[in-house]
Order: C-alpha cells, then structure tokens, then sequence
C-alpha cells in the first residue's frame, strides 16, 4: 500500500510538474515588460486598454446568454429523455458528443455557408451575427451541459416530482421552471461556469464571425506585443480555474448537505 501510494504521489507531482512549469514561465515573463526588474506594467497596460473592457465584456454578455439559451434547450431535453423517452438517451448522448468530433472551424463554416445568403441572411448586421455566435457557442458548450444536467437529473425522483406537481394541477412549463429547475441548482451551475469559461476563451466562431470577443482580442493583441498576451492568458487561465473552484465548491456542499438530511444511518 505504501509502495503503492508514493506511485500515486509520484504521478501527481509530475503532472503538476507538467501543468504549472509552463504557467510559472509565462507569468514570470508578464512581469518583464519593465528592463531588469519585475513589475505589473503588462497588467496595468492591458486592463487600461479600452478594447480590452470592450471584449471582455461582450465575451461576458454572450456567455449569459448562451447559458440561458443553453438552459432553455438542455434541461427540458434531458428531463423529457429520462422521464419519458429513456431509449433515445444512447441517440442523445451521441448527439451531444458531435461538437468532439466536428471542429469549431467547420461548424462556423457551415453557419457563414448557410447563413449568409437569402432566406436567412443572417451574417449582414452585427445583431444577427451575434445571435448565430450564441448559437454556435450553444453547440460548443452542448457535451458539458448536457451532462452535468443529465447527472443531476440522476440524482432525484423526477417521475414522483412530476407526479406530485400534477397532482396539484401544475402545467409542464410550471414542473420545469419550478421543480425541476431548483432541484437541479448544483447541476445548473456546474453547466453554467463551464460554457462561461469555453465562450470567455473560444477563438474561431467570433474571429470568423467578425465578432469583438475576447479570444480574437487576445490573438490580435499576440501579434502586436509580447508582454500583455502573456499576460492576459495569466488572467484567462484564472478564471477559468475560478470556475472549476467554485463547481468543486458548490458541488462539496450541496453532497454535505445531502449527507446531513441522509443521516448516520
């Protein structure tokens, strides 16, 4: 057990090993913008940028709305799946993993092809392209939420929720919004912080869409300068570690507050 445990450890260091050395060089190198010392310089000049605040923010605003649009299509799917439907959950599934199979740069190319001329030219105003870059993102986030509602779906009686709501005469948009939403808030959230942090850093469906996202900021601002991309992949990489913080967060103490209602026994 000892032998096998300093294995285990041994493999642990060296994937931490693997993951921050690259981290520690590249912020090291942020703090270089100033000759021979070490300084936030390459923050101060990246977090004044007004582009920056400008594509930050609108990356911020298309995931909540992806989210949103995420939510509205995952959730009833899923509960009407495993409620109703439990055979097509292998046809489902296999239909959420598609965004692994097919590139982003194909899908965005499908949605210019299609989009970009009559019935539905939706690629002419800004307003149109962003509905078509939430729609793509949707697709992105789609294996991530699924599961992590599909799972949550798996952890309470949907069939009795459903049965008791009925029987007091509510409708299915009311089972949805008022039962199974709040019974699945750990899940939910899970979902949202991960398509948060796949929209704040995705590159192809903004940069092809010609949209002022964060992830062509950043490739843009690659070209031009050394110190503030580094830096601003420091403040990336953060906040998606932020993210996963606060799904383990969030997710320990929803179990501990199962475990309590469980009871000793």
């Amino acid at each position: 057990m000892k032998k096998g445990s300093l294995w285990s450890w041994f493999w642990v260091a060296l994937g931490a090993i693997y993951l921050l050395l690259p981290l520690t060089g590249t912020f090291i190198f942020s703090l270089r913008a100033k000759k021979d010392t070490l300084s936030f310089v390459a923050y101060q000049n990246a977090f004044s940028d007004p582009k920056f605040l400008e594509s930050f923010g609108f990356s911020v605003l298309m995931a909540l709305l992806t989210i949103i649009v995420s939510l509205l299509i995952t959730v009833p799917t899923a509960y009407w799946v495993q409620l109703r439907l439990p055979r097509l959950r292998p046809v489902v599934e296999l239909l959420t993993l598609l965004p692994f199979v097919i590139p982003a740069v194909v899908l965005v190319f499908g949605l210019i092809r299609i989009y970009s001329r009559p019935p539905l030219a939706l690629t002419g105003s800004s307003f149109t392209s962003n509905i078509l870059l939430i729609a793509g993102y949707t697709v992105l986030s789609l294996p991530y939420m699924y599961r992590a509602v599909d799972n949550g779906l798996r952890t309470i009686d949907i069939r009795t929720l459903t049965e008791a709501a009925q029987s007091l005469g509510a409708g299915w948009p009311t089972i949805i919004l008022q039962v199974i939403f709040p019974n699945l808030r750990g899940a939910l959230l899970s979902g949202a912080f991960l398509t948060f942090a796949i929209v704040i850093g995705e590159l192809v469906l903004a940069a092809f869409l010609a949209r002022p996202a964060f992830g062509p900021y950043l490739a843009l601002l690659g070209q031009n300068r050394a110190y503030e991309p580094a830096a601003l992949a420091i403040v990336s990489f953060a906040l998606t570690w932020a993210c996963v913080g606060l799904i383990q967060f969030l997710g320990r103490g929803k179990t501990d507050r199962d475990r309590g209602l469980a009871g000793p026994g």
